[in-house]
């Protein structure tokens, strides 16, 4: 027993070793880069912001603030409700959409995932086919 006791005794110094070494090497400052990196793009869009709005036109005339419908002349009031099915078409197009995009790194490491990534795949197919059919089901892509 005291030979389990001492491998045993050695694996957990050689891991906290390992944690110790990893805690060393990973120090704020390598997060400086990242940092720096977001400071200037929030600056940049911030002054382009300020910058576009000081700089530019200022003619406001009855025509210039009227509400802009793709070249057509608004018709009515613009606070009237629409129906809740273009947000649902919209989400429901962003949900299967990234769901898809799932599948892009599938296709990239196809050969070494193997037949194990080949079956999962398919499941998530599956699923992904399921849940479609489900929303088709309850008539959620109907336009009326």
């Amino acid at each position: 027993m005291p030979i389990l006791n001492k491998e045993f005794n050695s694996f957990v110094n050689q891991l906290v070793d390992n944690i110790e070494t990893m805690m060393l090497l990973s120090v704020p400052a390598d997060y400086l880069p990242m940092l720096l990196m977001f400071i200037v793009a929030t600056g940049f869009v911030l002054l382009v912001i300020f910058v576009t709005h000081f700089l530019g036109p200022q003619r406001k005339s009855k025509i210039k603030l009227e509400t802009f419908e793709c070249g057509i002349e608004p018709q009515g009031n613009s606070r009237m409700p629409f129906s809740v099915k273009y947000l649902l078409v919209a989400i429901l197009f962003v949900l299967f959409d990234v769901e898809v995009i799932f599948m892009y790194p599938w296709a990239v490491n196809f050969l070494k995932l193997g037949m194990y990534g080949f079956v999962e795949m398919i499941i998530f197919i599956c699923l992904f086919m399921l849940g479609f059919l489900y929303i088709v089901k309850k008539g959620a892509l109907k336009w009326e």
